[in-house]
């Protein structure tokens, strides 16, 4: 087993797949691309993913990105190392699968209000009612996700489902890096503030914080 992750610092699809091989307690390498230098760009990575994105994960021989597809082979490669991504009876196993798409499909779509306004947008270009707008638009959408929430996760057991959504919520409290004055608790529900706690406590979580977040 010989495993290398490329990633870029603050990728949450990154993210989520390092969430994932610590879950799975599988040893793996860590290439950290420069957006900025345009490592993704260069032809020994293009050789990779000619989609030139984040993450790739590199595992003998194999190659595989999208950020999913990479989850779901880490869970079918090795059954019996660390805990399941997919735990639970189909029925559990297809709710996991569910919740994922609607990360994708709603998640990061309500946050790109607040993270272009946040990031992207020149302070002087700001115009306050987009970020009231977006935020509304985070909240109905972090409030939709609690409602699933069943026990301590998501679906009961920590799944791949919570490692798909807890890289936006952290975004949320990233904008604070821009925006001190940003309040992000209040987008969460208790629920899902309790759920996070939970996330942020797990053993492993810290080694799979983005590199410059703990530099900041």
């Amino acid at each position: 087993m010989s495993i290398t992750l490329y990633y870029g610092s603050g990728s949450p699809y990154a993210w989520r797949v390092q969430l994932a091989l610590e879950h799975k307690a599988l040893p793996y390498e860590q290439k950290l691309l420069s957006f900025s230098a345009g490592d993704t760009r260069k032809p020994e990575f293009i050789a990779l993913n000619p989609r030139h994105t984040v993450p790739t994960l590199v595992d003998g021989d194999f190659v595989v990105y999208e950020s999913n597809a990479i989850t779901e082979y880490l869970e079918d490669a090795y059954p019996g190392r660390g805990a399941p991504l997919f735990p639970g009876d189909a029925k559990t196993r297809a709710t996991i699968w569910r919740l994922m798409m609607e990360v994708d499909n709603y998640g990061t779509k309500a946050i790109d209000g607040v993270t272009d306004y946040v990031f992207w947008t020149k302070s002087e270009e700001r115009e306050p009612q987009k970020l009231v707008d977006a935020r509304v638009a985070v909240t109905e959408e972090f409030a939709q996700m609690s409602r699933y929430i069943k026990g301590d996760f998501l679906v009961g057991p920590l799944s791949a489902a919570d490692f798909s959504l807890y890289p936006l919520v952290a975004f949320m409290y990233r904008a604070r890096v821009k925006l001190p004055d940003f309040d992000a608790d209040s987008l969460l529900t208790p629920e899902l503030r309790r759920w996070k706690a939970r996330i942020e406590a797990l053993p492993y979580f810290e080694r799979t914080v983005p590199p410059h977040w703990k530099a900041a």
